[in-house]
């Protein structure tokens, strides 16, 4: 993946869209690692406690982080907004086929594929915690949903967690599907994209 030189750079991705990018990832797989099932063995060595806490705590993160980026959607600078990066499909299907035939236009910002995959990402992270604190208030009687779901019976308790690890997979599928357009566009149109969301420039 190439690189440009500085004298050809502008700046693109805002420092707190950086920040943001790079937190909620580790938000995530902070969340994923300390979740309970996991580590069975190690959540007994530890009393079985820390890593739950641990487990809510990154969900709480991913929680401010999500309403975060849905406020810079709409009030951040150029490239951070949903106006910047969310296309009508056609346009989507119409880039995908570029991308097919190494013909896809370069932007700036997100392209029309990549624009549909952090859409696609936000839904699912956000149904990945709504869905986690409802458990947590359904299982355990805790957190801001508990008064909705405290008393709730085991068949709900199981349906909530099921539906908790969809959207977790789902997730999971949709990190896997960005990392490989990141990756095929770098190499398309010769540019690191990884160093990009670091330093917030890209060649014009």
């Amino acid at each position: 993946m190439g690189t440009s030189t500085d004298s050809t750079e502008i700046p693109v991705w805002d420092p707190l869209l950086r920040l943001f990018h790079w937190t909620l990832l580790l938000s995530f797989c902070t969340a994923y690692l300390s979740e309970g099932e996991l580590f069975e063995g190690l959540q007994d060595r530890l009393d079985g406690e820390l890593l739950q806490v641990v487990h809510v705590w990154a969900g709480y993160g991913l929680a401010g982080l999500l309403l975060f980026r849905l406020l810079w959607g709409f009030v951040g600078p150029r490239y951070a907004r949903f106006s910047d990066f969310v296309y009508r499909p056609g346009e989507i299907l119409a880039y995908l086929y570029g991308v097919l035939t190494l013909r896809a236009p370069r932007h700036l910002g997100h392209n029309p594929a990549g624009g549909a995959m952090i859409v696609a990402m936000l839904l699912a992270l956000t149904a990945t915690v709504v869905t986690g604190l409802s458990l947590y208030g359904a299982d355990k009687g805790l957190g801001p949903l508990a008064g909705w779901f405290t008393g709730s019976s085991d068949t709900l308790i199981d349906a909530i967690k099921e539906a908790h690890e969809v959207a977790t997979n789902g997730t999971l599928l949709l990190i896997a599907g960005h990392l490989i357009g990141v990756v095929w566009e770098s190499l398309l149109h010769r540019e690191n994209l990884v160093r990009a969301m670091i330093t917030g420039r890209k060649r014009m």
